[in-house]
């Protein structure tokens, strides 16, 4: 009985210590190294670096001020475009926040934008994304924020937007999501043409 036991325990022993060694050191390190060899810039954050400065990720939105940039979504995340802090706000379709956040917001963007009071406005434009750091914006958005950015950089709206074209990102596989454009390129564009 006790060396049945005895055996049992060691089989156990064995059989975890060699699960952990091939699930928490094998399995990780050829994942890793896949990942470095194959997917090096995703795999290392996608980060985007100008003049040898690290200023951004392509992957996660961040603020930008004043009327010569394009704006990314509102953020949830945190004090706003928090990585340590992503997350939607959680409001439901029926909150009496949500609706006061959606009506302020529109007001702003028209306003920002210099829009007509009945202009359409895209939900992305007005909404936090889920994890409140996307870093893409609907082409109408782009597209309503020409105008602005233009005038305050001093060239034509036509070439503000044929640069959104040149950013504009297709759906993934063909069918998947909507168009789309990823701000912190764009803006990083649109400074290389002061």
């Amino acid at each position: 009985m006790i060396k049945e036991l005895l055996n049992e325990l060691r089989i156990s022993v064995i059989a975890t210590a060699s699960l952990a060694v091939l699930l928490c050191g094998v399995y990780p390190a050829v994942v890793w190294l896949i990942a470095q060899g194959v997917f090096h810039d995703q795999a290392n954050g996608s980060l985007v670096s100008v003049k040898g400065q690290v200023i951004g990720s392509s992957l996660l939105a961040q603020r930008f001020a004043g009327p010569g940039y394009f704006h990314p979504r509102p953020s949830a995340a945190g004090a706003g475009y928090d990585a340590a802090s992503s997350g939607g706000s959680n409001l439901g379709p029926t909150s009496q926040k949500l609706i006061d956040q959606v009506k302020e917001r529109i007001s702003a963007f028209r306003a920002e934008n210099n829009l007509a009071p009945d202009a359409l406005i895209p939900a992305d434009a007005v909404t936090a994304s889920a994890s409140g750091l996307d870093p893409h914006i609907s082409v109408d958005n782009a597209i309503l924020q020409a105008g602005r950015v233009a005038r305050s950089r001093g060239l034509t709206e036509e070439a503000v937007r044929n640069t959104i074209a040149s950013h504009t990102e297709g759906r993934d596989l063909w069918i998947f999501g909507e168009r789309r454009i990823n701000v912190l390129m764009l803006n990083l564009d649109m400074d290389g043409k002061r």
